[in-house]
């Protein structure tokens, strides 16, 4: 009874687990089994046409089973079980010893019999040894078609699997660049928030007027970062209006040794994708303000059509092994995320040139 009452519990088990089959799978499966039964019914399906004789049809079917059914259970016995099961889980011993007791089932199938019975009704030894001949070269012949056989089916699952792992890599490297937007849009916060509230704190002393403003500007930029930036790609003017405020507020921490001009000069409402410059114009702000040398911060943004080109020119100030906040990798980020949504349709140039630093990118949207 207690053996039961166990045998009873595994059954439940066993039908309670849930096996993951994706839908891709079924498909690809699916299509190379209807294929079979195309190639299956085709003969019949034009003995019937040429006779209009279901009689003729099903010896037709009978005939392409007994061709077929060899050659059809070495494919799937490949492609269910020895290729999935063995090739591509690290057990490719089971494959090769699979179809090594296949092939070795199909040749003593074909050579280690007697020689066929209807040799005997040959009428002379000539005509035998013609047949015996003819026989052996087809059987080493069908044997060499069911072993490209095998490879077809090794090959379909190759393509199936190398275009199921570009799919995933393309569907990863989607997820890291969200990921990476998310970074920028969390690296608006800390600092930057901090030192633009207290810049606002101190203005609200010396001008009201422009501390109202400045707040209407934080109060713009976060609201795009936030809520407009979800979408892939957004659209080239609310990205153009972020990068005003920006710069309106990273110029409150300028002192007069600073000058900072801006260029806008887009007509046509297109997309791109967000927050895509933000890294180097933070990076020039960075790098390029000195409290007590003269400073320089030139920012261009040009379109021609359906090409955008972006130049930062900035003067350098590199930041010494003690401050860590230039360390480069807003513009390592901004070359990956170049390099995922724009790969083929950019190009990047950075140089210092006279202690300016300048970056252009260049991007056909």
């Amino acid at each position: 009874m207690r053996e039961r009452f166990c045998q009873f519990n595994i059954i439940l088990y066993l039908c309670n687990m849930k096996v993951k089959i994706k839908a891709q799978d079924v498909t690809f499966y699916g299509l190379q089994v209807v294929a079979w039964l195309v190639f299956l019914i085709v003969p019949a399906i034009s003995a019937f046409a040429a006779n209009n004789s279901w009689e003729d049809a099903l010896h037709a079917i009978q005939f392409s089973l007994r061709i077929m059914w060899i050659p059809a259970t070495i494919y799937f016995v490949n492609c269910f079980i020895l290729i999935p099961f063995g090739y591509y889980r690290n057990r490719r011993w089971f494959f090769w010893l699979g179809n090594a007791v296949i092939f070795a089932l199909l040749a003593w199938y074909h050579f280690g019999i007697d020689t066929p019975a209807f040799m005997e009704y040959l009428p002379d030894e000539r005509a035998k040894r013609y047949a015996v001949t003819s026989y052996y070269a087809s059987s080493v012949l069908n044997i060499f078609m069911n072993i490209l056989l095998a490879c077809i089916a090794w090959l379909v699952h190759h393509m199936y699997r190398t275009k199921a792992i570009k799919q995933q890599l393309k569907e990863e490297q989607h997820k890291r660049t969200e990921a990476e937007l998310e970074w920028l849009k969390n690296q608006l916060n800390p600092h930057f928030l901090f030192n633009t509230l207290n810049n606002i704190s101190s203005l609200i002393q010396i001008d009201a007027d422009k501390a109202q403003d400045s707040i209407a500007q934080l109060s713009d930029l976060l609201r795009y970062a936030m809520y407009e930036t979800r979408r892939e790609t957004v659209p080239l003017q609310g990205e153009v209006e972020f990068m005003r405020n920006y710069v309106e507020l990273m110029k409150l921490r300028c002192n007069d040794k600073t000058e900072v001009t801006t260029t806008f000069d887009v007509q046509q409402n297109i997309e791109i994708a967000p927050l895509l410059f933000i890294s180097l114009i933070e990076n020039a702000f960075k790098h390029g303000m000195s409290s007590s040398r003269p400073s320089k911060i030139d920012i261009r943004l040009l379109q021609n059509e359906d090409k955008l080109v972006f130049n930062c020119d900035n003067t350098n100030y590199p930041k010494d092994d003690a401050d860590r906040s230039g360390s480069g990798i807003g513009l390592e980020n901004t070359r990956r995320r170049l390099d995922l949504m724009y790969a083929g349709r950019y190009t990047w140039e950075q140089k210092l040139e006279d202690n300016i630093y300048k970056v252009r990118v260049s991007i056909e949207v």
